[in-house]
């Protein structure tokens, strides 16, 4: 076989002008014996052109293959590819490689700007210079595009004028828009061992105490006061979070102390990023280091974005100005997006995942309405929606209906409520109520036993947002901008959960009255008239709610609300007129107590004794449980009024320290709080129950039923059938009515759970039985008193 045709470099090129041109002597080798003839030769010929030109092929396209895969593997193309489609920190990434810290610098000719983050679009030659970074207080005018990103319109207003710019600073605009979650100051996720700063004036002022709405003790001793305050008052001092993981800072949220005696806090600061804790880097506006604007008030909190998203482990503010008759006060919250590092220890032992379909975000008032209508619709068989009433401004007080026969009260099964929102601005509480909607409808189609059996022996009611009004005003400001009141009032500033009419006083009055027959029954205590007069200081919601809890036979609920990590059970009024703090139990505090305690024991934080205090009281002596009493004492609280006007124990639970999380969190929210939102309402159906009946069966309403040795008791609902929580035990139990003699039986409780089943029946008196017959007839009865004076009258005319 004839050896291929070597490249010979002095042969002239006479290949066509297609042929490819990389070694002129190959064409040359292949074209010139064609002329001396020959059709084998022309064979041979031909299939060495053709192997040539695959060989070529070949060659060409593992080079165009190689280009791509250098693109592919290269990490700055394949995060930038990501980057555009999707906020940073809800998607996974992959390992960014180990680089030397290099924070953003201003580029100069021929160079390019380097940061150890993901790429993002290359800067221009100059980059803008804006010279001060303004201050954005809550509720701006135009809020930007993703409302439900809980921060609106809070970029600086030099910061905008940037992003609008497509030659000013070297950040993709979808992603200055979305923008970084907080890292977690509020909301306790970064701990007391990752804040610190260079001096402190005493320990309860120390690093510790500089998170975002901090609330200082009442006393504001040397444990728990509202800031962090520096030690001395210059320009040295500083306040550091560590990420302990790098991280892409995008902004700074600023407030100053909260105190009721004190105004201090920052003007202006400085901003500094790390790597290793020594080496700082400023932010700069061009040249020079960047002054961002603070507070001009303790409360309100200001929010400064990050011309250039900095990427570091350590965040550094060193304040530059403050108030004249002040100190050097501030808390703070930082937005930041963790970049991924699968082998952070800290990460992973903080991560929590939830694997519930849920729709996990923050619900302006239409989309509540339009969720609550996507539940009714999946489950129509189990759900109803119906309004208790209106707010001040007119919106419907929703609530969402669960149970088997959805409208209509099944004769012994228990009814379950759940309000949220009586806070407008604890939003946490709302948002689990319609994530716990969801989860029942879900579930319930799914076939999950536990669900089934409870919505199909239980009547549950959800009513999410009891204050739209007020929610209406913080979904506007957001949620790190809100501050610690914006929205808790009504919209005509009545706070609803001190809003009910202050029975405990009158029990408590007539029992300290001795020798004075008792005029006020232990329970289901009249509300006073001048609280039903159009003239008192009621708000409308309030209105709503009694009437609400008068019609439908309430045995158990809670109110969820925000600020703390505790279950509060009543009393929670003061006994004592001197005294703002004070135990004041009720006659069922042993059932109050296991009821909170049931909550509190399936949460996943509520009793940690390692978890760190919210803001001053320290739960953990009672397992996350108070006596609302003495924690603080309210007059007119909804657990009071609930337990001494109808038969509903009613619960205080605190869900969260933060009370607006952001929605980034709310997953996490949903995942400590799910198993105590169903347990709690399984303890509905502890205790005993039954029918009260007459002779011929039929239901006695309003009979009362009495336990021996509880000063409290309840009443049979309009069918006869009634519901007393009890722990285990054996009771003595009494059922009465008027115009019926009593009955009384000995019920036992068990461990299991399932009420008891206690049945009466009782007989008429023989009083009641003649005026029946003489109603019957259509005659008075006769009165014997009054027959027997008449007759001993008349004796004595007689003797006379």
């Amino acid at each position: 076989m004839p050896r291929a045709p070597r490249c010979r470099a002095r042969r002239p090129c006479l290949a066509p002008p297609s042929a490819p041109a990389a070694c002129p002597g190959l064409s040359a080798a292949v074209t010139l014996p064609r002329a001396r003839g020959g059709a084998g030769m022309a064979r041979r010929e031909a299939a060495a052109l053709a192997l040539i030109l695959a060989l070529l092929t070949v060659v060409l396209a593992e080079a165009g293959a190689g280009a791509q895969r250098a693109a592919v593997e290269d990490p700055d193309y394949y995060v930038q590819e990501v980057w555009n489609r999707e906020p940073y920190y809800a998607r996974p990434e992959p390992e960014p490689k180990p680089e030397p810290f290099s924070p953003p610098l201003p580029p100069g000719p021929g160079k390019e700007e380097r940061e150890p983050r993901p790429p993002e679009p290359r800067p221009p030659k100059k980059a803008a210079k804006p010279k001060k970074a303004p201050k954005k207080k809550l509720a701006p005018e135009t809020p930007l595009p993703g409302k439900n990103s809980n921060r609106k319109g809070m970029r600086t207003k030099s910061f905008e004028k940037a992003a609008s710019d497509d030659h000013s600073v070297p950040v993709a605009r979808d992603v200055v828009r979305e923008g970084c979650p907080p890292l977690g100051l509020e909301t306790l996720k970064i701990t007391d061992f990752q804040l610190h700063a260079s001096t402190s004036k005493r320990y309860g002022l120390g690093a510790h105490r500089g998170r975002l709405n901090i609330q200082a003790g009442i006393n504001e001793n040397d444990f728990y006061d509202g800031a962090w305050c520096a030690g001395r008052n210059d320009l040295r001092q500083w306040i550091e979070v560590d990420a302990r993981r790098l991280t892409r800072f995008t902004g700074v949220i600023t407030q100053g102390r909260n105190s009721l005696w004190l105004s201090d806090w920052v003007t202006s600061y400085k901003v500094m990023v790390s790597n290793d804790s020594h080496t700082w880097v400023t932010v700069k506006n061009g040249s020079g280091d960047m002054i961002f604007e603070g507070n001009s008030e303790k409360e309100i909190p200001v929010l400064n974005e990050l011309p250039v998203p900095m990427v570091a482990r350590y965040i550094r503010i060193n304040p530059q100005s403050w108030f004249d008759n002040g100190s050097i006060c501030m808390r703070m919250e930082i937005l930041g997006c963790p970049l991924p590092d699968p082998n952070n220890y800290y990460h992973r032992r903080n991560e929590m995942t939830t694997t519930d379909d849920l729709d996990f975000k923050h619900h302006s008032y239409k989309e509540m309405r339009q969720l609550m209508k996507v539940v009714n619709e999946m489950c129509p068989n189990i759900t109803r929606i119906y309004n208790i009433g209106k707010s001040h401004q007119g919106l419907k007080l929703y609530a969402v209906e669960i149970s088997d026969h959805p409208g209509e009260h099944e004769v012994g099964e228990p009814e379950f409520h759940y309000i949220a929102g009586a806070h407008g601005n604890e939003v946490l509480g709302r948002e689990l109520m319609l994530l716990l909607m969801q989860f029942l409808c879900q579930e319930y189609l799914a076939g999950n036993e536990r669900i089934v059996h409870l919505v199909e022996e239980t009547r549950i009611h959800i009513l999410p947002s009891l204050n739209p009004d007020g929610y209406e005003k913080a979904y506007e400001g957001g949620s790190e901008l809100g501050g610690w009141s914006l929205g808790r009032w009504t919209h005509d500033g009545i706070d609803i959960n001190n809003n009910f009419p202050d029975l405990n006083t009158l029990l408590w009055e007539a029992e300290d009255r001795q020798g004075i027959p008792r005029k006020v029954p232990n329970h289901y205590i009249a509300i006073p008239e001048w609280f039903l007069s159009e003239n008192a200081t009621v708000a409308v919601e309030t209105r709503a709610v009694i009437a609400w809890m008068e019609k439908l036979p309430f045995v158990l609920g809670g109110n969820l609300q925000g600020g703390e990590l505790v279950v509060a059970y009543p009393y929670d009024m003061v006994r004592s007129l001197w005294k703002t703090q004070e135990r004041s139990p009720t006659p069922d505090d042993h059932v109050f107590r296991w009821l909170a305690y049931s909550y509190a024991s399936t949460h996943r934080l509520m009793t940690d004794a390692r978890r760190r205090v919210c803001h001053t009281e320290d739960f953990q002596k009672e397992d996350g449980t108070v006596n609302g009493a003495s924690w603080h004492t309210v007059a007119g609280s909804l657990n009071d009024f609930s337990y001494l006007h109808t038969n509903c124990f009613e619960l205080s639970i605190y869900v969260g320290c933060d009370k607006y999380p952001h929605e980034s969190q709310l997953p996490e929210e949903w995942e400590n709080n799910r198993e105590s939102l169903i347990v709690f309402m399984e303890q509905v159906h502890r205790g005993i129950k039954g029918l009260v009946r007459d002779l011929h069966g039929k239901g006695i309403p309003n009979a009362v039923i009495s336990v021996e040795g509880i000063n409290h008791d309840i009443r049979t609902a309009n069918d006869g059938d009634y519901w007393r929580l009890l722990n285990p035990g054996e009771y003595v139990v009494t059922a009465k009515a008027e115009g019926f003699t009593s009955s009384t039986k000995n019920c036992m409780v068990g461990y299991d759970m399932g009420a008891t089943r206690c049945d009466f029946t009782l007989s008429k008196t023989n009083m009641a039985r003649i005026r029946e017959i003489m109603e019957k007839f259509r005659k008075q009865p006769i009165s014997l008193p009054a027959r027997r004076l008449k007759l001993r009258g008349r004796k004595r005319r007689q003797h006379w």
